[in-house]
């Protein structure tokens, strides 16, 4: 019998954002849904301090947008074209003319090495939400590039046997 305590050692936990399927995970949603419910708790109770809480339209903005917002912007637009790629490129978009999943391991295994190049040569430089980003966005991918690919080599496997 295994010892109880080697049992409560460490324990894994799903983070990908995702399900198989592309869908938004039912706790991610929630999570949103709290935290939206708070942001909008907070703007009421400092409205109700009297603070001022709306912010002029884009139009009526008098300073120019701060260069490091749109760098922060531009570098997080970058991390999701390339995971975006990957995880087309593993199947989780279907191709629009054949409706069917399009699989290339090679092509998701250079988005995927594309962003390690990406967190090696930033390494010091990022936000920690950058960091962050970038390493749970980088785990989610080797995740599922391993998961897909063990897949695919079983079902080749499968189907040579059954060509014999």
């Amino acid at each position: 019998m295994a010892d109880p305590k080697n049992e409560d050692s460490f324990r894994v936990v799903d983070r990908r954002l995702f399900t198989p399927e592309g869908e938004l995970r039912p706790e991610i949603a929630e999570q949103q849904t709290r935290e939206q419910a708070k942001s909008e708790t907070n703007t009421a109770s400092r409205e109700a301090k009297g603070e001022k809480t709306t912010q002029p339209p884009a139009s009526q903005k008098t300073a120019p947008e701060n260069p490091s917002v749109k760098a922060d912007r531009n570098f997080q637009l970058l991390i999701d074209l390339l995971a975006r790629n990957a995880a087309a490129l593993m199947g989780g978009v279907p191709d629009p003319a054949t409706g069917q999943a399009y699989l290339d391991l090679e092509g998701a295994r250079e988005m995927i090495d594309m962003l390690d190049v990406l967190r090696e040569r930033t390494r010091g430089n990022l936000a920690p939400e950058e960091e962050s980003l970038l390493s749970d966005v980088l785990g989610s991918l080797k995740l599922s590039y391993m998961e897909i690919s063990k897949a695919a080599a079983k079902k080749m496997r499968e189907g040579a046997k059954g060509a014999r």
